[in-house]
C-alpha cells in the first residue's frame, strides 16, 4: 500500500510515522524544504519529497507525478503562530483541497487530520459531538472548517474520506499547552480558577491508533470522528495529579484565584485580537470535552484515562 503523509515532522506526524515503520507500508513523508535533516531521522524507511504546502504549484507537480492508495494529511499551520491569514489559507484550506480534489481523481483514501476547534475552543454544547455548530473563533479554526467543507462536498462526489478531530493532544515532545502546564505547575506559578471545570485531552498514542485504524478499517465515505481519552478530567484533579508527581505536595491553595480574572484576562485578550491568549484563558476558565462514543466504537480504540496516562508527560518534562 502506497501511503502520502503530510506533517511528518510535527508532533502528531511524528508519531504516525513511527507506527507507519512498523506496519511496513510504502510511505512518501512529504516535508517542508530547508528543514533540519536531525528532524528527520524517524523517517529512515521513507521517501521523503521537500514540498512546502504553501507552495500550490510544486504540490500539484508532486501529485502529477506520483500514486498513491492512501493520503493522511495531517499536516497545517497550527494556531497561535505568527503567519498572516493569506499563509494560513494557503496551508490549511487550499492545499487541502489540491490533495482532496487529486485523491478523488485517483481513487485515493483520504484521511484528514482537522481539531476540535471547529467547534471553537469552548463548544456552544457539552459534550461537543459531530452535529455541534461551528464557530469561527479564530482564524485557525476558521481554515480547518473550511477544509472541511471542502472534503464533504467532494465526498458527495464520490471521495473516500475519512475525519478525524483530535482534542489537545498530549506525549512526550510536544511543547503545548500539556508542557506548559506542567512547566507552570511545577514552578508554582500557575494561577487556576476556584471553580474547577472538566477538559478533555487526548493521549498521542490513542490519536496514533485512531489514523492507523482509519487506514485499515473500511468506513464509510464522509466518516467524521471526534477522537479524545475515555473521559473529561477535572482541571483541579489533574493539577494535583502533576503537583503530586513533581513535588510529592499539593498544590499550593494561594494559586487558586477567582473565576472573574480569568474572564477579565479573556476579555482584554479579545479586544487586542491575541487568539493565543484569548485562548489560554478560556482553556482554563471553561469546561471543554466531547462525545467520544463513536470513535471509540467505530475505530476499535482502546480506553485511556487522562489519570495517568499524562505519567508520560511528567515523566518526559523530569527527563529532558
Amino acid at each position: 500500500m502506497r501511503i502520502l503523509l503530510t506533517g511528518a515532522t510535527g508532533f502528531v506526524g511524528k508519531h504516525v510515522a513511527k507506527r507507519l515503520i512498523n506496519q511496513k507500508y510504502s510511505v512518501t513523508a512529504l516535508v517542508r524544504p530547508g528543514t533540519d535533516k536531525k528532524r528527520l531521522g524517524h523517517l529512515q524507511t521513507f521517501s521523503i519529497a521537500y514540498c512546502n504546502l504553501t507552495d500550490i504549484n510544486q504540490l500539484k507537480k508532486h501529485l502529477s507525478d506520483n500514486e498513491y492508495d492512501v493520503m493522511l494529511h495531517i499536516g497545517a499551520l497550527r494556531g497561535g503562530r505568527k503567519y498572516n491569514n493569506k499563509t494560513f489559507f494557503k496551508a490549511n484550506v487550499l492545499a487541502t483541497e489540491i490533495l482532496a480534489e487529486h485523491a478523488l481523481k485517483s481513487k485515493c483514501k483520504f484521511i484528514f487530520c482537522s481539531s476540535v476547534g471547529v467547534f471553537g475552543a469552548i463548544p456552544l454544547e457539552l459534550p461537543a459531538n459531530n452535529l455541534s455548530d461551528r464557530q469561527e473563533d479564530t482564524y485557525y479554526h476558521r481554515t480547518k472548517i473550511e477544509a472541511e467543507k471542502i472534503i464533504q462536498n467532494l465526498t458527495l462526489k464520490g471521495l473516500e474520506s475519512v475525519i478525524i478531530r483530535p482534542a489537545i493532544t498530549y506525549g512526550a515532545g510536544d511543547y503545548g499547552f500539556p508542557y506548559t502546564l506542567t512547566r507552570l505547575i511545577d514552578k508554582k506559578l500557575l494561577l487556576l480558577p476556584k471553580q474547577d471545570t472538566k477538559i478533555h485531552l487526548t493521549d498521542i498514542d490513542l490519536l496514533t491508533d485512531a489514523f492507523i485504524n482509519a487506514i485499515e478499517i473500511k468506513l464509510k465515505p464522509g466518516a467524521e470522528f471526534i477522537v479524545a481519552d475515555h473521559d473529561p478530567v477535572s482541571l483541579h484533579e489533574l493539577s494535583e495529579f502533576i503537583s503530586q508527581k513533581l513535588s510529592q505536595k499539593k498544590y499550593p491553595q494561594s494559586r487558586f484565584v477567582t473565576t472573574t480574572l480569568f474572564r477579565l484576562g479573556e476579555r482584554i485578550a479579545t479586544n487586542m485580537k491575541n487568539d493565543l491568549w484569548q485562548s489560554r484563558f478560556q482553556l482554563l476558565a471553561y469546561d471543554w470535552y466531547y462525545d467520544v462514543k463513536e470513535s471509540t466504537s467505530s475505530l476499535k480504540l482502546p480506553i485511556i484515562k487522562t489519570i495517568p496516562s499524562f505519567n508520560k508527560v511528567i515523566y518526559w518534562y523530569q527527563n529532558k
